[in-house]
């Protein structure tokens, strides 16, 4: 949920909404994830209302100014509520057609809850409320596979597949982040359609991936993919193909193992320090693990930051684990770097696993702890200050600028006239040879 709606506003509107449409004489219930979310004793992220009023019904009781026709053509109206409340999304009972192509309904048609419940995924999103009522409506069995904690979809798992090939996914993450098991149909149906997946635009996937990658439950989650099999679907190449039953060496198995033990240390990572942690050994295993990264980047079609967070790691990864028998510059150009708090998670994780200890991290984190003067005093010299000695500008003022704040760094000169004269020095030594 927005950090700026607050939970118990949020309800309080999401009720509000459904006694309104229902003092209009409309039939008005929360709907999908909510639902769960409260058998689930968790506060929902957001609350759907599903109602057999129409699109226009629903505008005109709330009016214009109050509603946002974000899906009429399927049937959905979004009510912005006050302030801290956010918006709760009003959808009309309806039932749907084939699926040509795979993710939307060839036609739509209003329908009765209980069919409205028949064209949803799962049947822990399958459950209907009355929060005015008190009255739970369970069409599909929602409540007890929540008793059983299991992931089951609605009717024929194969047929729920074939309208919306995301599903597959969403069952994965589902089952990782509520610590459910997949329903045994359901599971070998995915197994059997995992390819399939790869008709599925890389941002949706992506977007699956997100939730998946940062939750605590991301390992049991990767664990899922490889079973399933799309694991070796939605990574390009070989990636970790051999993860899915077919295990070449010990020296695969162990890489695999660890990739599993580093998605579990890790703490809070963002997105991108998950993905690099599910990249790391297929990127040591490839000579061009570079171009891995940037095909998953581009596959799935991730911003130039998240793919360029995934680099980060993977580079300084090796320095912080390292850190006390790099020399200071170096270390310090990486400890002053915008996304050290992300670097540090994953090399944390990957210390926890590899090494057995984290006393470099340790090291690493003392190091940040000083005043921004010790770890990044500014630099003694510039561009303006080799100019005036008369150094020709171009390429040399980089490297010269750079050799005279590694000395400035190690604490070899402190003030601009050495820094000058150092300078210069290694600008004539550097012209002799």
């Amino acid at each position: 949920m927005n950090a700026a709606v607050h939970p118990q506003r949020a309800r309080e509107f999401a009720a509000e909404v459904v006694e309104t449409l229902q003092a209009a004489g409309f039939q008005a219930l929360w709907a999908g994830g909510c639902v769960r979310d409260r058998l689930l004793d968790r506060d929902p992220t957001d609350y759907d209302v599903a109602t057999s009023a129409r699109p226009e019904q629903v505008q005109l009781l709330f009016g214009v100014k109050r509603t946002l026709a974000i899906g009429a053509a399927f049937g959905v109206i979004a009510v912005i509520g006050p302030r801290g409340a956010g918006q709760v999304q009003v959808a009309t009972f309806r039932s749907e057609s084939q699926y040509s192509d795979g993710r939307h309904p060839d036609r739509v048609s209003y329908a009765t809850a209980e069919a409205d419940a028949q064209r949803r995924d799962f049947t822990i999103n399958g459950m209907f409320f009355d929060p005015v009522g008190g009255q739970l409506l369970d069409f599909v069995g929602g409540r007890l596979d929540i008793e059983g904690r299991r992931i089951r979809a609605i009717g024929d798992p194969r047929e729920r597949i074939r309208e919306d090939k995301l599903r597959m996914l969403r069952a994965v993450r589902f089952a990782a982040t509520l610590d459910f098991e997949l329903d045994s149909e359901t599971q070998a149906a995915i197994c059997r359609h995992a390819e399939e997946i790869q008709l599925v635009s890389g941002e949706r996937i992506a977007e699956e991936m997100r939730k998946l990658l940062v939750h605590p439950g991301r390992r049991r989650g990767v664990e899922l993919l490889a079973v399933t099999h799309l694991l070796a679907e939605i990574l390009p190449v070989d990636a970790w193909r051999t993860a899915v039953g077919q295990i070449e060496s010990d020296e695969v198995k162990q890489a695999w193992e660890r990739t599993r033990s580093v998605l579990a240390k890790l703490r809070e990572p963002t997105f991108s320090v998950g993905l690099a942690a599910l990249l790391r050994e297929p990127c040591r295993r490839l000579a061009a693990g570079e171009a891995l990264v940037e095909t998953v980047g581009r596959n799935w079609r991730l911003a130039r930051a998240e793919t360029d967070g995934v680099h980060y790691c993977l580079e300084q990864e090796p320095v912080l684990r390292s850190a006390r028998g790099r020399p200071w510059p170096e270390l310090q150009r990486v400890l002053i770097g915008p996304r050290i708090a992300e670097a540090l998670c994953f090399a944390e994780a990957v210390a926890l696993v590899v090494d057995g200890t984290t006393e470099e991290i340790g090291y690493c984190q003392r190091k940040l702890s000083v005043s921004s003067a010790i770890l990044n005093p500014p630099p003694l010299i510039s561009g303006e200050d080799l100019q005036s000695v008369g150094i020709p500008r171009g390429p040399i003022y980089r490297l010269l600028l750079e050799f005279v704040r590694d000395a400035q760094l190690l604490g070899q000169i402190q003030d601009r006239n050495a820094a000058v004269d150092l300078a210069l020095r290694e600008w004539r030594s550097r012209e002799t040879h």
